[in-house]
């Protein structure tokens, strides 16, 4: 009987040990696409504003270029704007990421692809030409658009990776059931896209590749769901109005840049972490950079778990109940920011450490450097014995007060923020907007313009004939 028990509690022991080596190999877990000095790379988008100010300022004050006009300091579209014939170049985009999503290469190097069509009408055998038929595909492709488009999705629209989605030069608007869904891939953009009044759908079969579909259940309702992925670059897009977040990332997603955007009207803005217990979150990299967080705004602007979250050169407008919050120990960088705090005196607190106690969160990494904060804002800062390191990580000094409008003055879909479709409502479980934003005809319904119609198809026709007289049909079509 002795030995039998000295045997279990030996058995025991060793199990617990191995339990325990497992423990710290998962917590020391490094995922792929996560930065080795995420320093370094927080360092190096202040150097490329720094880059793109100067070169700015230098050439307004010698006047010797008549294209100074489009220079605005702001790195990401300094690189591709000041270029007036940039649509025979599109995929020069993919050269000018910031921040931790940088290598994000999307469509790079793939052939382009037109969409057509703007229905959804089958998600499990997608129609060649419509947008969901383009984003299951295995190769790389660099997606735009022939003319203004309303695709009012049925189900969550299921990304394949190595994918552009390039809404520059139309207007297009995303609606409908779950969304943009971007589960356990790589490399990709979305850009100059509107995406809102999206809601919860699911519990359905969906195509997501050309080989395979598969039961998929109920959806969030997030604008942009980010799941297990990596090298992810949202630029210029526009977001309001979602069932749940207007972009999530979480279980293990690294590598992402979320710049000059413009958020508006929503509660849940954006989660980035699964849950406090979630360990591989712990390597989560997100930068943060030159979007406008505008009106109608509650909260999440992020809310982080876990991970380091680099907050540079945005706008806050204003928000209900808080910009930034956080629990399970994130590293929060906030570098020349504005803050400007709602008129309630008790929520002029720019931060939120989330059920959570102070004396667990006071070793917590959180700074402010560079920030504006306005009308009573503050931003509790914690940490200890971190000076020095971030003296040496940040001996750039962040650009804020006098240029943040100059950096976020393009932030959304770029073009007339009046260049609207239509209103557009949720149905079955949307978000009805009482206080939307986008405009509509007399009779409530979106009408398309013929002369701009037919000057697309003219454009697209020349293109073609100039760029892509060796390409596939099958993807011009």
């Amino acid at each position: 009987m002795e030995h039998g028990r000295a045997c279990i509690v030996v058995l025991h022991t060793l199990l617990l040990l191995r339990i325990a080596d497992a423990t710290m190999e998962f917590k020391n877990l490094t995922l792929p696409g996560q930065h080795p000095s995420p320093e370094l790379v927080s360092q190096d988008i202040q150097r490329r504003v720094n880059v793109s100010i100067t070169r700015r300022e230098m050439l307004a004050y010698t006047n010797i270029d008549s294209s100074t006009s489009c220079l605005t300091g702001n790195p990401i579209d300094d690189c591709w704007r000041c270029d007036p014939n940039w649509h025979l170049n599109r995929q020069r985009l993919a050269d000018c990421g910031i921040g931790f999503g940088q290598y994000a290469a999307g469509g790079k190097g793939g052939r382009y692809y037109i969409v057509t069509d703007s229905s959804d009408h089958d998600v499990i055998n997608p129609r060649p030409g419509t947008l969901r038929y383009a984003v299951i595909q295995t190769e790389p492709l660099w997606i735009i658009f022939l003319t203004n488009m309303h695709i009012q999705l049925s189900q969550e629209l299921i990304f394949n990776s190595f994918k552009t989605l390039d809404g520059r030069g139309a207007n297009v608007h995303i609606t409908g059931g779950g969304c943009v869904t971007l589960q356990y891939i790589t490399n990709i953009i979305i850009h100059n896209i509107h995406i809102h009044h999206c809601y919860q759908s699911g519990n359905t079969m969906i195509r997501s590749s050309p080989t395979h579909f598969g039961y998929r259940t109920r959806s969030d309702g997030d604008g942009i769901s980010i799941f297990g992925s990596r090298d992810i670059w949202i630029d210029h897009c526009s977001l309001s109005h979602c069932k749940d977040g207007l972009i999530d990332a979480v279980m293990g997603s690294t590598g992402i840049t979320i710049s000059n955007n413009f958020f508006s009207h929503h509660d849940e803005v954006m989660l980035l972490g699964h849950s406090d217990e979630y360990l591989p979150d712990s390597g989560m990299q997100v930068t943060i950079a030159f979007n406008h967080f505008g009106k109608s705004l509650v909260q999440r602007m992020p809310r982080c778990r876990r991970g380091y979250i680099h907050v540079v050169n945005n706008v806050y407008s204003r928000w209900e109940m808080y910009a930034i919050g956080g629990s399970g120990n994130p590293t929060i960088n906030s570098q020349g920011n504005r803050y400007t705090a709602p008129a309630n005196r008790n929520a002029k607190e720019v931060t939120k450490r989330v059920e959570t106690a102070q004396e667990h969160w006071k070793g917590w990494n959180w700074r402010s450097e560079g920030d504006i904060l306005m009308n009573g804002a503050f931003f509790v800062a914690s940490g200890e014995g971190l000076e020095l390191k971030y003296e040496k990580a940040y001996s750039v000094e962040p650009k804020s007060a006098a240029l943040i409008d100059q950096l976020t003055m393009n932030a959304g879909v770029l073009g007339s923020r009046s260049n609207k479709l239509g209103k557009w409502t949720g149905g079955d479980g949307g978000v009805e907007d009482d206080e939307n934003d986008y405009g509509e005809d007399s009779d409530g319904s979106s009408k398309p313009n013929t002369m701009n119609l037919i000057s697309s198809l003219l454009i697209a026709l020349l293109w073609f004939m100039f760029m892509c007289s060796s390409c596939d049909p099958v993807m011009l079509l």
